[in-house]
């Protein structure tokens, strides 16, 4: 075990992946190694990695580890986080008894009974998207023509957005997510902020009878003006669940999309018996990890694994490494229907567990299954190797996603 851990510590983390829906090759040693090694980051600084699933389980559920980036030593995986983490996203960043306070507020919107309502108005935007695309006819990039705008459309209603500024929120995320540099990446949110906040003071404005059913519309209505929420609070809220409410699942639908074109047996078993179809979304959610890299600094010595964690020490929970844990997954590399996912902690796990779970269940379920009914015959455009995908310092999927049928 030392000398494995002694080598890991040479692994740079993140890297990126050769193939989209597999981790990185580099990441073979940190596999050996379960379920707590060292690595090294962007920066030289090193780093625990937890890589084994029981492990992560337990140690995402502890109180000594803290979400909160503002803290002197956090760790960043990319220079774009080390030049962001001076203000505490809400829910994300923040610890109880705040977290608890704000997650409270927002969890009756995100119910499985919310996502079930929510389900037919789901298969409308779908259907139309993929009239709008068959109607212009193949080829078509499937990421701007349907994964993205699916949960765009949808979280924008479920928020109170106006749909007609999608363009300007969705750059701003993929320069926030993605942005070539440190200063790209402030000014990206300080104008998703910009606006957020201009489109807050509109909703304070309205009267009472005027007001949208938007969640954001609740919260100004109920929480800023009863004082519950101060107008810095309510802001950082709503970005974070406008940019992951469509970045997440867009991607998932993309790169869901790719890897059962890439397993042909699979998509025929899947057509044939459509109830397969909630345990394969969690399958995809499981195999395709593209949340990788949960962040927490240790705030105490935790003594864990048969070693201590100090206080101060930077810990790091590979989703794509431990959701690929043979002894929770037998042949976790191979994709299979029938195996019993719903354990992985693609959403996280404990109480920063993914709020939008429930939702973005729905949306799979729906875009997959409907985009797969309507167009038998879909195929990739181009060869496999032809289509680019996103590097491994971000939310992992597909860049474009050019098909046919």
């Amino acid at each position: 075990m030392t000398d494995l851990t002694e080598k890991s510590e040479h692994v740079a983390f993140p890297q990126d992946r050769s193939c989209p829906y597999h981790p990185p090759t580099g990441y073979d040693p940190l596999r050996a190694t379960r379920p707590l090694t060292r690595i090294r980051l962007y920066d030289g600084r090193p780093a625990w990695l937890v890589t084994g699933h029981g492990l992560a389980r337990d140690l995402l559920v502890d109180p000594r580890l803290s979400t909160d980036r503002t803290r002197p030593g956090f760790p960043a995986t990319t220079p774009r986080f080390a030049a962001v983490r001076d203000r505490r996203p809400a829910l994300l960043g923040v610890d109880d008894p705040r977290h608890r306070t704000q997650r409270r507020m927002l969890i009756p919107s995100f119910t499985l009974k919310r996502a079930t309502e929510l389900r037919p108005r789901i298969q409308r935007i779908v259907d139309q998207l993929l009239d709008e695309m068959t109607a212009q006819g193949p080829p078509a990039d499937l990421v701007r023509a349907f994964a993205l705008p699916v949960p765009s459309t949808v979280i924008c209603a479920l928020l109170g957005v106006p749909y007609a500024d999608h363009e300007f929120f969705e750059e701003q995320s993929r320069r926030l997510l993605r942005g070539p540099t440190a200063e790209d990446t402030r000014e990206a949110r300080d104008r998703l902020q910009a606006y957020l906040d201009a489109l807050i003071d509109r909703k304070q404005r309205q009267e009472a009878g005027e007001a949208g059913e938007g969640l954001l519309d609740e919260l100004v209505q109920q929480r800023l003006s009863e004082g519950e929420l101060d107008r810095e609070e309510l802001t950082a809220l709503a970005m974070i669940l406008l940019v992951a409410g469509h970045e997440t699942t867009a991607n998932m639908i993309s790169l869901g999309t790719y890897t059962l074109l890439r397993h042909p047996d699979r998509l025929t078993e899947l057509r044939a018996d459509p109830s397969l179809l909630p345990a394969a979304v969690e399958e995809l959610m499981r195999m395709l990890s593209i949340a990788d890299g949960l962040l927490r600094l240790a705030t105490e010595d935790i003594e864990i694994a048969g070693t201590t964690i100090r206080a101060g020490e930077g810990v790091v929970f590979s989703t794509s490494v431990i959701n690929r844990d043979e002894d929770v997954y037998p042949a976790p590399d191979t994709l299979d229907w029938h195996r019993s996912a719903r354990h992985h902690v693609a959403f996280g796990f404990g109480i920063h567990q993914c709020l939008g779970q429930n939702l973005a269940r729905a949306e799979l379920e729906i875009a997959l299954r409907t985009l797969f009914e309507r167009l038998p015959t879909l195929r990739l455009a181009v060869p496999p190797d032809e289509i680019p995908f996103k590097p491994g310092d971000t939310i992992q999927g597909m860049l474009e996603l050019p098909v046919t049928w």
